[in-house]
């Protein structure tokens, strides 16, 4: 990997979505997105993130992705390791979920990073990872991983970050160049 270099930080105070619609350009063949204690308004909510190619709107971008999680409980009664199907979605328009079912009590929140490789390109899609973890609403953490691309040879420009419903109360997305 190479050496991150810092371009932007989002911060959130109520805000329905965290976007960016300037970062990511051809300087940089790899961005970053590391997101620290998002914390939802709303209880038991998914979190994501969709892009644009440069000149549209609408966040609405065609992509393949896959989802696993692996979670525990307090209680240490739910272990679990899993493919989750409802989470993925196949050449689909919809945000592209890094997290699931995140609570909303005063110490639940998600953290992550996000990985997007070559925005700028004009010839092949955009591949994307993501490693989260989130404290579920049923007191438990969620481990989950995220892989995919985006269907699109055209320059991505914008990216947003939502939960599925509520406002983002509070968190951090630092955005960073790889070179």
């Amino acid at each position: 990997m190479g050496i991150p270099t810092l371009i932007q930080t989002l911060t959130a105070s109520s805000d329905a979505t965290l976007a960016d619609t300037s970062s990511m350009t051809s300087a940089y063949d790899e961005y970053m997105f590391v997101m620290t204690d998002l914390h939802p308004e709303t209880d038991s909510v998914d979190f994501g993130f969709q892009v644009n190619v440069d000149g549209q709107s609408g966040y609405n971008e065609t992509s393949t992705n896959t989802f696993f999680k692996a979670g525990h409980d307090e209680a240490d009664s739910y272990p679990s390791i899993g493919y989750e199907s409802t989470m993925d979605q196949a050449q689909g328009t919809a945000y592209n979920w890094l997290s699931f079912n995140t609570g909303n009590d005063a110490d639940q929140s998600k953290a992550g990073i996000l990985h997007i490789f070559s925005p700028a390109d004009t010839t092949y899609v955009k591949h994307f990872y993501s490693r989260c973890n989130g404290y579920h609403a049923e007191d438990y953490t969620d481990e989950m991983v995220t892989a995919g691309y985006i269907n699109v040879t055209g320059a991505i420009t914008d990216i947003s970050f939502k939960f599925e419903s509520g406002a983002i109360d509070a968190g951090v997305i630092q955005i960073y160049g790889i070179s």
